[in-house]
Order: C-alpha cells, then structure tokens, then sequence
C-alpha cells in the first residue's frame, strides 16, 4: 500500500457473505464514500488476488483513477502490477462491468454484474499476467475494504 495509508483503520465496506452477490449493492454500500479501497476475491479455484483502488469504486461514464492502483495476485507467492504509464484506464463500472486496467481491448480485471463472474488479462495499464490461472474465472468471495 501507499506509504500514506500503511496505519489508517481498515472497514469493511461490502462483503459477499453479508451482502449478497450484487455489483450494484456493491456501488450502494459504497455511496458518498471517497477513501481508497482493497478489492479482495478468491476464485473456485482457492485462487486469491485483486486491486488496490486510490477511490472508491463508483458507476463512472469514463476510467477514473490515479497511478496509485494496482493489481496484485497471491499465486503462489505475492505479485503486485503497478501503473505502467501507458495510458489512464485504472477503473470504470457500469451496472453490468467493473473494469481495472485496459488497454487493446483487453481488462486486467473484469466482474460482471452478478459478481459470479470475472476475468483477467495482461494489460497496458499494469503490464500485468493474468491474475487467476483461468482467464475467466468463478468467483466464490469478495471483499472491499476502506481505508480512511
């Protein structure tokens, strides 16, 4: 994490569990918020990896964001993908898409709608590999944490 944020309190903003499978009461639970975020899941597959995100996740018309994101894998040993520079397309989520990374029509991380879904691609944004053995991927849980 950012050096800035490596002592600020961490809440547990939206948790598949407790909240259901729902990208839209992803966004609700994270209404009026500003902080930056963890994006935390772990596939069918035991696989855990995610994103660093320097705002809240939010429906956007456009990629938002800062240099700051990243994504990160735990398989088998902790790998973290920062910005590369090439271009800006850190996040942008519709009601059907959260997208991080981008780049030649490939995401670095994708979740559908239902949050049962996702997928991870090498990217510009990250230069990443992708960040479940699976490109496409079944999720089993997710977390998004705060920090503020």
């Amino acid at each position: 994490l950012p050096l800035r944020l490596t002592q600020q309190p961490w809440s547990l903003l939206y948790c598949t569990t407790r909240d259901g499978f729902s990208l839209k009461t992803m966004y609700r639970r994270m209404n009026h918020l500003s902080s930056p975020v963890l994006l935390l899941i772990r596939d069918t597959e035991a696989q855990a990896f995610g994103a660093f995100c320097t705002s809240t996740i939010r429906m956007s018309n456009c990629f938002y964001g800062t240099g700051e994101t990243f994504l990160f894998s735990f398989s088998p040993e902790l790998k973290v993908f920062t910005w590369t520079g090439r271009n800006s397309f850190f996040m942008k989520g519709d009601m059907d898409l959260l997208m991080i990374g981008g780049g030649s029509g490939k995401f670095g991380l994708w979740l559908d709608g239902d949050l049962y879904h996702g997928g991870s691609h090498p990217c510009e944004t990250f230069n990443n590999e992708p960040l479940s053995p699976q490109e496409e991927f079944c999720i089993q849980a997710l977390e998004v944490w705060g920090l503020a």
